[in-house]
């Protein structure tokens, strides 16, 4: 792999889905039994809100209905497998419903905050998204 210049980030795109409360947001535990934010890799030439749709549909099956235009979090963190700099532009999204089907990237959904992401096998970048968090900015 060409090395990276220290400026560039890989960016992703992920879904902030909250419950109908605002109080909690959605993660997906992989088949490593890591829990991230749904979401991938921003393509090239494509929208955040159209890549955010095209990640959510292969990942789970389920149908975004509506993605915010507007980012409403923005992290940065090193992927722990490479040390990779990633960035994460996490934009409001709602879906159809939550009857996912099950892939490597999605065996199970499950709205989460902050306490219950210390009890779970989250991945650093969640796990920075959940201590930024606030249910307050959702009302």
């Amino acid at each position: 792999m060409n090395e990276i210049p220290n400026c560039f980030y890989r960016v992703s795109v992920k879904a902030l889905v909250l419950n109908e409360s605002n109080d909690k947001f959605l993660i997906a535990k992989e088949s490593t039994d890591e829990w991230e934010l749904l979401g991938g890799g921003l393509e090239w030439g494509v929208s955040p809100q159209e890549d955010l749709k095209r990640e959510i549909k292969e990942e789970t099956g389920l149908e975004v209905t509506w993605v915010s235009q507007s980012p409403k979090y923005f992290l940065t963190d090193k992927r722990r497998k490479d040390g990779v700099w990633i960035v994460n532009v996490v934009y409001e999204t709602k879906l159809a419903n939550l009857d996912f089907i099950a892939s490597d990237e999605c065996t199970e959904l499950r709205f989460v905050d902050l306490e219950d992401c210390k009890q779970l096998n989250v991945f650093p970048n969640t796990m920075q998204f959940a201590k930024m968090f606030n249910p307050e900015n959702h009302r």
